[in-house]
């Protein structure tokens, strides 16, 4: 499909009905015993979660996203007990995730503020207790960015990171159609058990329903299991509200893929399976940053951001799946570097042609969401069944919700 096509798709053809009591509100007691339908080939069938290793074919290399949700909600009061909500949503300076968690100081992120009304200027403060010390944290609002803030922290106790700060004094974001308060029992439910990298405001949820002993059997099964990490934004939760795709704009997200998961992915190519969208997100932004690559071989990080439309020009789709990874190995060796770190807009929508990814695992999505076109388009528009199937067979929605592979 070109970018005409894709720019004019009409959102309402991916609306549902989706009833409140078909949202779970939260996970089953334990997560593999979720249902995961089973799409293949236009049939439809359903098992249990904890057996999703004898579904998968005897080749596949399962990609996981190892990001790690942060207690990114932090709140503050105003002496005239006006309550501020900060909601960090990516590092601004140091403008890395590792390193802004490090700082012992003050550092800025890109925020969302709640009750922006009541805090026009000023610095807002609020007191820490870390490990029984008490630290002084403020923040200082330093810029708008149209519907974000700049935001720069800062605390008096070097002793202590960032980090430590969020751990002692965030709140985890759990997704806004929860439509309830953050619980004890988020903070690890709300985790897969493989996360590692800090960063997301939201968790790669198809990730949820993987134990240890789900993992363990899979590498019983000799499937293979990689990692990449894609730090998810809160735009994951943002609907389309333009009547076409033109109108949306998509959200930015961070990616970062060790040099040693790259060149597994080339070698295993025809047996990839993303285990959520933001693996698939990540995956096949990877052929787009070759594509770059090889038209201009000394490009900067910044310059390998994938954009939104790119996919939907037929010039940015002349390289094998092989070659375009090729191009990242060899831009990494020419810089000695052991990872791919960049960022990706990428939108995949029904008409695009899926490079790398050949099977989904992947829970159930908002009506007109960004997350429904790209399932749509990896099962060539015929995403209705599958969502009617799982509608009327009383499958749970959503982030906390049941799971499927699609294949």
């Amino acid at each position: 499909m070109n970018e005409v096509k894709a720019r004019h798709i009409h959102i309402d053809e991916f609306d549902y009905p989706l009833p409140d009591d078909r949202i779970a509100k939260f996970p089953l007691p334990k997560r593999d015993e979720s249902k995961l339908l089973l799409y293949k080939e236009g049939k439809i069938g359903e098992t249990i979660f904890k057996h999703i290793a004898d579904c998968l074919p005897a080749e596949s290399l399962m990609v996981f996203n190892n990001t790690r949700v942060i207690q990114a909600r932090l709140l503050f009061q105003k002496s005239t007990g006006a309550r501020i909500e900060v909601f960090c949503l990516e590092p601004v300076s140091p403008n890395d995730y590792a390193l802004v968690f490090q700082q012992t100081e003050k550092c800025s992120w890109n925020c969302l503020v709640g009750n922006l009304k009541k805090w026009k200027e000023g610095v807002l403060q609020r007191i820490v207790d870390i490990q029984g010390e008490k630290v002084v944290l403020s923040a200082e609002k330093k810029e708008s960015r149209g519907d974000s803030h700049i935001v720069e922290f800062s605390w008096n106790n070097p002793k202590y990171t960032f980090a430590d700060l969020l751990d002692a004094a965030g709140v985890l974001p759990i997704p806004p159609y929860l439509h309830r308060e953050t619980e004890e029992s988020d903070l690890r439910t709300y985790q897969t058990v493989y996360s590692k990298i800090k960063g997301s405001v939201a968790a790669p949820t198809a990730g949820l329903h993987f134990t240890p002993e789900v993992l363990a059997d899979i590498d019983a099964h000799g499937i293979g299991r990689e990692e990449v990490t894609l730090h998810v934004g809160a735009g994951t939760f943002k609907p389309v509200k333009s009547e076409t795709l033109e109108g949306h704009e998509m959200h930015t997200e961070f990616i970062s893929v060790r040099r040693s998961s790259i060149e597994r992915i080339q070698k295993e190519l025809g047996g990839i399976i993303a285990v959520g969208t933001t693996s698939v997100r990540t995956l096949e932004s990877l052929y787009y940053v070759g594509m770059i690559l090889s038209a201009n071989p000394d490009a900067t990080s910044e310059d390998l951001v994938v954009k939104q439309w790119m996919p939907y020009d037929n010039k940015n789709n002349s390289l094998s799946a092989y070659d375009a990874l090729q191009q990242i190995l060899d831009y990494l060796d020419r810089r000695h570097a052991d990872r791919l770190v960049t960022a990706t807009q990428i939108i995949i929508a029904p008409g695009y042609t899926f490079k790398i990814v050949r099977g989904i695992v992947t829970n159930f999505h908002q009506p007109k969401s960004t997350l429904i076109l790209l399932i749509s388009a990896f099962v060539k528009g015929n995403w209705r069944p599958i969502y009617e199937y799982a509608l009327s067979h009383g499958f749970r929605f959503l982030s906390y919700g049941d799971s499927s592979l699609l294949l």
